[in-house]
Order: C-alpha cells, then structure tokens, then sequence
C-alpha cells in the first residue's frame, strides 16, 4: 500500500485515524493504541504478510532485550553484543547474501545457488532503529516503557516505509503524552495540508519526470546527446521529489494522530558540498551513523 494509493487515502488513512482520535476522545487510551498497532501491522502486511512474524518476532526480542539492559543486570555488554549482532544478522541474511553468494562464486567457482531472498518492507530502518534502542538502554538512556507503546514506536505506519529513522526519545514520549490524545484541529489542518503537497511532488512532478527517465533508461543506445543529458537530469529529478514528496506525505499522515516526526529532507540541492548533501538528503540516517557508529571517544568509551 503505498502513500498516493486510493487504498490509502480515501480508505485505510481516514478509516484508522477517525476511530483512533475517537477513542481517545472517550478516554480508552489504550484501546486507541491496540487500533493503531493493528492498523500498522495491517498496513506493513498488505505489502507481503509472510514477512510480518518476522517484524513481530523482532519487535519481541529487541523489547526484552532492552528491558534486560535497562535493568543494569550482569553481562550487560554481552547482551549488547548479541544484540546488534542478531539484527545486523537478520538485515545481512536478507539484504546481502546473494550478494556474497556471487563474489564467493566469483572468487572460487564454487557454484553455490542463490538464496533468492525477497528483501522486508522497512527491515533497514526498523533494525537500524531498534538498535539504537539497545544502545541507548545499555547507556541508562531510556525509561520503562511498555510494551505496546514500544510496538507502536517500531511500526508506527507514516513512518514504517518512508522513513525517517526515529528515535525513541523524540517518538515514545508522544504516544503517552495526554495533551496528543485530544483531537487538535490545527494538527489535523496542517496535516492534510503537508499531506497534499507531498502528494503533489510525488504525482505531478516526480511521476512526470519518470515518464521521461524511465525510456530513456530502456534504450540508451538509441539516445542523442541531449536525450541522454534530458534524461539523466530527469531521473534526478524524479528521485529527488520521490523521496521529498513521500517525506511530506509521512509527516503529514503522522500530524493527523497528533504525532511529529522529525525533519528528513532539507532541499540537498542546496548543499555546499557532498557531505552537506547527504546530510541533507536523510537527516534521521546521517543522526543514526553519527550517534551510533562515529561516535567520539568518550561516548565509545561509555560502552566499555
């Protein structure tokens, strides 16, 4: 199900988030949660629902995993480890074994088979965003939370395919705050309103464009110079107000619960240089590598 669907927009969006502020409004807090999990899981499931034991079983294990680590219990860094490994495992397993399947071929010719392995809607982003889970209750970083606020913290729907990768400091917090089980008419304003211009890059330009990039691409042997730069300078174009298009369309969904995410995209054509591009290009994964692989001595040294 995708973000500019009519399965989306005129079913599963408003038929999710008018039960959900209702329930709120009567004050059954915790049955408006169960809804949205439901409706998430329903929302990742539609894609390929032989892949949602495999986020269950993930949110399960990270959560007491996590539990573990923020009770300061005994091998504590060994937990850690096993931890990071097993998700790192679980994304390698899927993203990345074909890919070494072939080089060992390659390298060796040892005909081994391809695993054929379909890669999980959103399994980069929920692990990476699980692990920092790990990290940051092995740091003493997190409160006692349960479980099914953490659940909606890892499949929350707006931001399950779109990105951004959210932490739990800036998303759990949301979920429990009263004042954002009140129904906000100005959230729900800005939401429509954010929603459609996303909407709008997504359909009417990034489409527009792919209608040029995409035969371009099919036969580039017949291309002329300028075909060639034309559709080069499209195929740019159109991932550019893809990704744009579909983080406005995200946080938009997101305001309609009373939720914010986190910036993702600041117009990269405007970067100064390749590393201010990335950086603006995914704000929430340039964050995660920050924060959690190049940190600075004295944050790597408070997990010795």
């Amino acid at each position: 199900m995708l973000f500019n669907s009519y399965e989306y927009i005129l079913l599963f969006l408003p038929v999710t988030a008018v039960p959900y502020l209702l329930l709120n409004r009567l004050g059954l807090a915790r049955q408006a949660t169960l809804l949205l999990i439901l409706a998430s899981l329903y929302f990742y499931a539609s894609w390929r629902l032989d892949f949602l034991p495999l986020l269950l079983g993930s949110i399960v294990f990270n959560y007491l995993l996590g539990r573990r680590l923020s009770d300061h219990t005994q091998r504590r860094r060994g937990l850690l480890a096993l931890g990071i490994l097993a998700n790192v495992l679980l994304l390698g397993v899927f993203k990345y074994s074909d890919f070494l399947i072939d080089t060992l071929n390659r390298l060796t010719d040892s005909g081994l088979a391809p695993l054929g392995l379909t890669l999980p809607l959103a399994i980069s982003f929920f692990t990476f965003q699980q692990i920092a889970y790990l990290v940051d209750s092995y740091r003493g970083a997190t409160r006692e939370y349960d479980f099914t606020r953490y659940a909606l913290f890892v499949t929350f729907f707006p931001q399950l395919i779109a990105d951004p990768i959210v932490h739990h400091s800036e998303m759990m917090p949301q979920f429990a705050n009263r004042e954002n089980r009140r129904i906000n008419h100005q959230n729900i304003a800005q939401g429509i309103t954010i929603f459609c211009i996303g909407l709008f890059k997504k359909v009417m330009i990034a489409d527009y464009f792919a209608g040029i990039a995409t035969p371009g691409f099919d036969q580039p042997e017949v291309l002329s110079f300028f075909e060639a730069w034309a559709t080069s300078l499209s195929y740019s174009l159109q991932l550019y107000f893809d990704f744009s298009g579909y983080t406005d369309m995200a946080i938009g969904s997101a305001l309609l619960f009373n939720i914010r995410l986190p910036v993702n995209f600041d117009s990269p054509y405007k970067a100064r240089n390749i590393q201010d591009f990335w950086r603006r290009w995914h704000i929430t994964l340039s964050r995660f590598l920050r924060d959690y692989i190049g940190s600075s001595p004295d944050r790597v040294g408070s997990l010795a």
